[in-house]
């Protein structure tokens, strides 16, 4: 299928996932082409040098034909690997991304662009891979080094100044950057609110902390939604035998925690929502009109964009706190004295069968997590009186992914480790847990006999499966061997 795209309207979330992850290609429609050549012979039609060449801000210089294009091959060569940075580059969906939020200025911005230009930037979905573009070393205080990168092999020779700096200026890599996060982000959350409910549920807390009754007084919409997701997955749970003291505290915070999440991840979703829609032309064609004749050109801030960045730091605490408190609840179920179930969850007559080493690994995952949550602050470019500030929405979303994989891990932890609470114990979960364990133990089988056990590889599977679901939402279990059973209350017959 292809996206058309009329209006920047068009740029949205949902169309972003249908290109960048889809692979669907993207074609301007009729109304576009037709606001193109308007814009362009309203332009060319203006008198004065502002009415046709406004001020430049990417820092190419003036020139048409071979001069841009050589300059275009400048920036390319500099924004490359040549540069000496390393740490991999950024995901083909991600590039993807990039080229469709570079649409929006397209449609809808003040640069005179060809729809012919407009042809060629869409037709790189359609092509060969896309250039690579590094993930570390964007330095500049805009976007034109990576988007140097991005439309590096874009037949470039006939540009003019102004199409030049349609493609090179804005800020489309973070409308991007924030975007892609937000394709993982939702998931994700749901993904760590159903492994909390099955955590619960192992160690038998109170329902106290997650009555109906605290919707309202918690006066908070997105509390009141993780208290509504809580019990969801543990409606039907068996009362009996449940603890009447107070569980620890982690267990009794994790629908405020999980409340912080739902907002951050809104504000991320927000955030990219008007990031794709945002015209952010560096430098704006105002054609004439009976109020300003003969047309003028304006020099704004379009590459800086001030959503991403603070939204990503955002979920980055907001992961980091769910991954600590992952953490907390797997000692917790690990200590015999405060869960009251069997010593390091191991099973009789196999006492190296036992969960309770899984406590410092999830204490790694937490020290990575917080030490990814340092916010990215605006940076200063020492020397330069003019490009005096950079743009930190790549540090941020290197950060969030980093932040993200390591609730990964904690979250694979605190979810093996609850499932074989619920094994040793002999337990069923709710019907609202029983795919949530049925994945889990599909990748991890609960732990009796260690011997010809690949632990370590099955957990690196779980978690893998678990990052993957946060694109697609699905938690579907590996498949299973033949005359392999995964029992979900006996303790007999698994290895």
């Amino acid at each position: 299928m292809t996206v058309v795209v009329n209006t920047r309207e068009d740029v949205t979330l949902a169309a972003y996932r249908r290109v960048a992850y889809g692979g669907e290609l993207v074609e301007f429609g009729r109304d576009a082409r037709r606001a193109m050549e308007a814009r362009r012979e309203a332009l060319r039609s203006a008198s004065g040098p502002e009415g046709a060449q406004p001020p430049s801000d990417s820092g190419n210089g003036a020139g048409t034909g071979r001069e841009v294009a050589e300059n275009l091959d400048l920036w390319a060569t500099e924004a490359g690997p040549s540069r000496g940075f390393s740490g991999g580059d950024l995901d083909e969906p991600v590039v993807r991304g990039i080229v469709f939020a570079r649409m929006t200025n397209l449609v809808g911005g003040r640069a005179p662009v060809r729809p012919a230009v407009c042809d060629r930037v869409a037709a790189l979905l359609s092509g060969p891979p896309l250039p690579r573009v590094p993930l570390y070393g964007e330095t500049g205080p805009g976007e034109a080094l990576p988007l140097a990168c991005v439309f590096g092999d874009l037949d470039r020779a006939d540009l003019d100044r102004a199409e030049e700096e349609a493609l090179l200026g804005g800020s489309p890599c973070s409308a991007a950057l924030v975007a892609d996060t937000a394709m993982h982000a939702r998931h994700r959350l749901e993904h760590a609110e159903m492994i909390f409910a099955l955590s619960i549920e192992a160690f038998r807390a109170p329902m106290g902390a997650y009555d109906p009754a605290l919707d309202d007084l918690y006066g908070d919409p997105y509390e009141a939604e993780a208290l509504r997701s809580l019990r969801a997955y543990l409606e039907g749970v068996d009362s009996a035998g449940r603890r009447f003291h107070q569980a620890p505290v982690s267990y009794r915070i994790i629908p405020r925690v999980l409340g912080q999440v739902r907002r951050a991840v809104a504000a991320v979703e927000k955030a990219a929502s008007v990031s794709l829609r945002a015209v952010t032309d560096d430098s704006a064609h105002l054609a004439p009109d009976r109020h300003r004749s003969p047309g003028r050109g304006l020099s704004g801030s379009g590459a800086h964009n001030a959503l991403a960045y603070p939204a990503l730091n955002a979920l980055s605490v907001a992961w980091a706190d769910l991954a600590l408190l992952g953490e907390r609840q797997v000692t917790a179920l690990n200590t015999a004295e405060v869960s009251e179930l069997p010593f390091s969850l191991a099973v009789p007559d196999f006492p190296r069968s036992g969960t309770y080493a899984y406590g410092w690994a999830a204490s790694g995952f937490v020290e990575e997590a917080r030490a990814a949550a340092a916010p990215a602050l605006l940076p200063a470019v020492a020397g330069d009186p003019y490009d005096d500030i950079m743009s930190p929405t790549f540090v941020s979303y290197r950060r969030e992914r980093r932040a993200a994989e390591c609730l990964d891990g904690a979250l694979t932890i605190l979810a093996l480790v609850s499932s074989q609470a619920l094994y040793v114990t002999e337990r069923t979960p709710p019907p609202g847990l029983a795919p949530l364990l049925a994945f889990v133990r599909s990748h991890f089988r609960p732990i009796v006999d260690i011997k010809e056990r690949k632990l370590s590889e099955e957990a690196t599977r779980l978690q893998g499966a678990l990052s993957e679901a946060a694109l697609t939402g699905s938690l579907s279990p590996a498949p299973t061997s033949a005359g392999e059973e995964l029992s979900t209350t006996s303790t007999k017959g698994v290895s």
